[in-house]
């Protein structure tokens, strides 16, 4: 079965705004060992059962994304949506990482397989973008450079090798709030980065172009700032920001040691994961 792995801003840059309102990005987005599981199985009617570490913040949905997929698939391929769903729970909700967009992404391609769907590669991307901005990237499951409000992606160059440090204060944010908080103009579009020779060269581009919701969502929830100034403090960490809306920020590092006696000294109420950034 696949699996839905925690997607990473490495950063985000607010390029412009649509007159739709909806925010124009340039991000470079890469995926961790974080993920969470998705099993389907062949039933009689469409069910989802939820399970693992972050089920807590899922109770109060009526319709999950899993089933909106599940139900969007079977329409298009003009099918009854026969199957039963056990989605395990890792990735926090509401943290900036992608779950939810995940968890959509690999519902599509285990349901595929399942219901033998003949659907070109094309036309189940446009699937994945009418379930929201972030499933296509997570459906490509791969390093890209994303344009437009998340639905243009690009291969991203080889990233060099490094692990990660995801922590999260405890907090959900959505990201609409996010965005609706955030001041200011829009950021410059960068020229497409070239191949990074070392980790210190990456973490030098990373620090240059940033993340723009940082402030904003700062300000919703002050308890990022602590976050964020604990991983810069730590011994070895090349680069660190938010990751997203927030309010999971991330750490890199040399080597997954590092990371594990950074993630050591940090407040024991603070959610954190240690673990490699995939790279291609």
């Amino acid at each position: 079965m696949p699996l839905a792995r925690a997607k990473v801003n490495l950063w985000l840059n607010v390029v412009g705004r649509r007159t739709d309102g909806y925010h124009l990005l340039d991000s470079l987005v890469a995926f961790t060992d974080l993920a969470d599981d998705i099993e389907v199985s062949a039933a009689p009617d469409l069910s989802l059962d939820i399970a693992g570490p972050a089920v807590a913040s899922l109770q109060e949905e009526t319709d999950n994304l899993v089933l909106r997929a599940a139900r969007l698939l079977a329409g298009r391929a003009g099918l009854a949506p026969r199957a039963a769903l056990r989605l395990t729970k890792r990735i926090p909700v509401a943290a900036g990482l992608g779950g939810g967009s995940a968890d959509a992404a690999a519902t599509l391609l285990a349901l595929v397989d399942l219901w033998r769907v003949a659907m070109p590669e094309e036309e189940l991307f446009d699937l994945a973008a009418e379930l929201g901005a972030d499933v296509p990237m997570c459906l490509a499951g791969r390093p890209a450079l994303v344009a437009g409000v998340g639905e243009r992606l690009a291969p991203a160059p080889r990233l060099p090798p490094c692990a990660i440090l995801l922590v999260n204060p405890g907090l959900p944010l959505p990201t609409p709030h996010v965005f609706a908080a955030r001041q200011g103009g829009f950021s410059a579009e960068r020229p497409t980065p070239g191949v990074w020779p070392d980790l210190a060269a990456f973490g030098r581009e990373l620090a240059v172009r940033g993340n723009d919701l940082t402030d904003a969502a700062v300000s919703l929830r002050p308890e990022i700032a602590s976050v964020l100034q604990a991983l810069r403090g730590s011994h070895g960490v090349v680069h660190a920001a938010m990751s997203g809306s927030g309010a999971t920020c991330f750490g890199l590092y040399e080597t997954v040691e590092m990371a594990q006696r950074a993630a050591a000294d940090l407040l024991p109420s603070w959610w954190r994961h240690t673990g490699q950034l995939a790279t291609s």
